[in-house]
């Protein structure tokens, strides 16, 4: 036969609740520290950044002093997150002549360098700098250009081309005279010539107006 509860299985069951209850409540405090525990961890590492992704930064093994010239002895690579990874770090920095000294583990950034000459981006040119007669032709230009530079002799009425398909380099501002002398007609630009059209450049400089022809 099945066995029926038993006026004494209700109260059985109230004293077991009730010997659970006072067990949670003696337990409370300590129950609580962990609860508290466990919600300021999940709050640090809620708050904590996401590391993300990370950059080479090229920095220096050693106290370097201005114009050293940099060697693969010299620097190392480290990784660094992206968000703090230092602005123009110079990852092309071998070779290259330090313009400040560098403490050991500095990042090497750009502004740390000397600037690399504006002629070794033309390889077997020179720079050359030429007076254009006429400034408001040089407004029509940018640098990267190709230009052809002329010469226009006004006496004899003719003119002549003395360098062709030379890039335009740079443009200089014009520079304010504080010396109370004249300032020199026209404006100056600078190309990349083959050295066998800088004597022709300079001998019609010295003679000569001097022009430009943009090409397409």
């Amino acid at each position: 036969m099945l066995e029926t509860d038993t006026p004494a299985t209700p109260a059985r069951r109230t004293r077991a609740r009730r010997a659970v209850r006072r067990a949670v409540l003696a337990r409370r405090r300590p129950l609580a520290a962990v609860c508290l525990a466990l919600a300021v961890v999940t709050g640090v590492h809620a708050a904590r950044p996401d590391p993300g992704s990370t950059v080479a930064v090229t920095v220096a093994v050693r106290d370097l002093p201005s114009g050293t010239v940099l060697a693969a002895d010299d620097l190392v690579v480290r990784r660094y997150p992206s968000a703090v990874a230092p602005v123009g770090t110079a990852t092309g920095a071998l070779g290259r002549t330090l313009a400040a000294p560098v403490r050991a583990g500095e990042p090497v950034t750009d502004v740390r360098l000397v600037s690399p000459s504006l002629a070794a981006g033309y390889p077997g040119r020179v720079l050359v700098p030429v007076r254009v007669a006429d400034a408001d032709v040089v407004s029509l230009v940018r640098v990267g250009d190709e230009v052809d530079v002329v010469a226009a002799d006004p006496r004899r009425g003719e003119a002549f081309a003395v360098a062709v398909g030379v890039p335009i380099v740079a443009l200089p501002a014009t520079a304010a005279d504080t010396t109370g002398a004249a300032p020199l007609s026209g404006r100056l630009v600078v190309v990349a010539a083959l050295p066998s059209e800088v004597d022709r450049i300079a001998g019609a400089a010295a003679s000569d107006l001097l022009s430009l022809v943009v090409r397409h």
